[in-house]
C-alpha cells in the first residue's frame, strides 16, 4: 500500500505529460468514417484569388471583431459564396471566413475537418447550428453547420469570442 502512495503522484505526473495540446500552423486532420475519408468529396481549401471587397463582412466589422485594422481584402473564386481573406497592415493575414452551401453531409465534414468533435470544444452559436471551436497555428478556428451550410473563420487571435463574432455577422448578413 505504501508504494502505491509514493507512485501516485508520479503516475499523475506523467500521465498529464501525454495530454498536452499542440498548437500547429495546420488544421487537424480530417476524421474518417465508416465508409472511408471524410475528405472525400470536400471542396479544396479556398484560396485568395482576387483583391476585392468581402461580399458579406465589411472591413469595419472585422476590425471591429478581431481588433487589428485591416489593410487588404482578398477573395477567392469559389461560388456562389466567395471566402474572403483579411489582411493586418504588416501585409499578414489576420483573419478568413470560408462559407460552404451544398449537401449537409459535406457541411457537416468540412466543420469536423477544422475543428473534430473528438478534439474541439463545442459550439453552437448562432442557435440551432454546431461545430467546435479549437486553437489553431497561431489563434483560434470557430466552425459551425447547420443543415446543407457550413461557415469556417480562422483567427490570428486567441480568443475565439472574436472567430465567433465574425461567424455570427456572416451568417446573418447571408441569412443562412
Amino acid at each position: 500500500m505504501r508504494r502505491i502512495l509514493v507512485l501516485a503522484p508520479a503516475l499523475v505526473l506523467l500521465a498529464g505529460c501525454g495530454a498536452s495540446t499542440q498548437i500547429s500552423g495546420t488544421p487537424a486532420p480530417a476524421p474518417t468514417s465508416a465508409t472511408g475519408s471524410a475528405s472525400a468529396g470536400l471542396p479544396p481549401d479556398p484560396q485568395p484569388a482576387k483583391t476585392a471587397d468581402c461580399p458579406y463582412l465589411n472591413s469595419l466589422a472585422v476590425e471591429d471583431a478581431n481588433g487589428q485594422h485591416v489593410s487588404k481584402v482578398r477573395v477567392s473564386d469559389d461560388k456562389p459564396h466567395p471566402a474572403c481573406f483579411f489582411y493586418r497592415p504588416d501585409g499578414h493575414l489576420q483573419l478568413t471566413v470560408q462559407v460552404y452551401v451544398g449537401k449537409a453531409d459535406v457541411a457537416t465534414a468540412l466543420v469536423n475537418k477544422v475543428a473534430p468533435i473528438d478534439t474541439s470544444n463545442p459550439a453552437s452559436d448562432p442557435a440551432g447550428w454546431k461545430g467546435g471551436y479549437q486553437p489553431s497555428g497561431d489563434g483560434v478556428v470557430y466552425a459551425v453547420s447547420k443543415g446543407d451550410a457550413a461557415v469556417i473563420v480562422t483567427s490570428n487571435q486567441k480568443q475565439s469570442i472574436k472567430a465567433r463574432k465574425v461567424a455570427k455577422n456572416a451568417i446573418a448578413a447571408l441569412k443562412l
